[in-house]
């Protein structure tokens, strides 16, 4: 296990296949404090350019202590209240630290997927939902509480939220600061499965065993080309899927995926 820092530690599976981002900050409920907002930010740097992680095919990211993400850092706002710093660097620092996060989160080559226990809030909840995929406990909570502190949106809820439950669920979730629990959650399309939590282990390592069993070289492009789809015009999606399929026609996982189907076998791929 890596430790960047006190609050973020940053570990791979055996087989170097799946990187594990944990926040460990569980007396503040792991909200999106400097040192986790760094940590997140390094973790994923580390990730994508140390050979130790150059096997990894998923990344995940959880939560300590029963807690996903309690939302922004509130010793911080209040810092910002009564400190002296200028409103246009207050907005720069905010720029440098969620807003950045969650952009190198959201175009992360590799598929993520979060671990949702405990609440999943304010920022937490978007950092919950700028990954591909989430998993959920039965304790899981959602709420989009900028409201509650006397704040607008931020950390990218205009463009994530309505991309995921449609734009007049968006407006309510923000609007009435609500919290809601794992079934409402995944009723929203907010996550993708809610497990019991003591079966959520077994339950949620099966899941990300699958998403690593897949042609890791076409699983980049298929992410990349999800996230893209909605900002493009058919053609243009049409023009970008062939010019993807194209680079892996040429790959050994793709003849290993045609020789398992006709063999009638699970394809071993390996990401070449």
């Amino acid at each position: 296990m890596m430790s960047l820092g006190e609050a973020v530690h940053l570990e791979s599976s055996d087989d170097g296949h799946v990187a594990t981002i944990t926040l460990d900050q569980p007396d503040r409920r792991n909200a999106l404090s400097r040192e986790i907002n760094a940590g997140i930010t390094e973790a994923l740097d580390v990730i994508e350019d140390d050979e130790v992680y150059a096997d990894a095919r998923c990344v995940v990211i959880e939560g300590s202590g029963g807690s996903f993400s309690a939302g922004g850092d509130i010793e911080a706002m209040i810092e910002g209240l009564e400190g002296d710093m200028p409103l246009d660097e207050r907005v720069r620092a905010l720029e440098r630290r969620t807003n950045q996060l969650m952009a190198r989160l959201v175009s992360f080559p590799l598929p993520t997927i979060a671990l949702v226990d405990g609440p999943a809030v304010g920022a937490g909840a978007n950092l919950a939902i700028a990954c591909d995929m989430q998993l959920a406990t039965a304790d899981a909570a959602f709420g989009f509480v900028f409201r509650q502190v006397g704040l607008s949106i931020d950390a990218g809820t205009s463009y994530l939220l309505p991309r995921i439950v449609g734009e007049n669920v968006a407006q309510e979730l923000v609007l009435t600061g609500d919290i809601i629990g794992a079934d409402r959650a995944a009723d929203l399309g907010l996550v993708n499965h809610v497990y019991p939590s003591e079966e959520f282990d077994e339950r949620a390592e099966e899941f990300v065993e699958k998403i690593v069993a897949g042609p890791p070289v076409a699983m980049r492009h298929m992410k990349r080309l999800i996230g893209e789809g909605l900002d493009k015009s058919l053609e243009q999606a049409l023009t970008d899927e062939a010019t993807a399929q194209g680079i892996v026609f040429q790959t050994d996982d793709h003849a290993e995926g045609v020789s398992a189907f006709f063999e009638d076998r699970e394809p071993e791929y390996e990401g070449r």
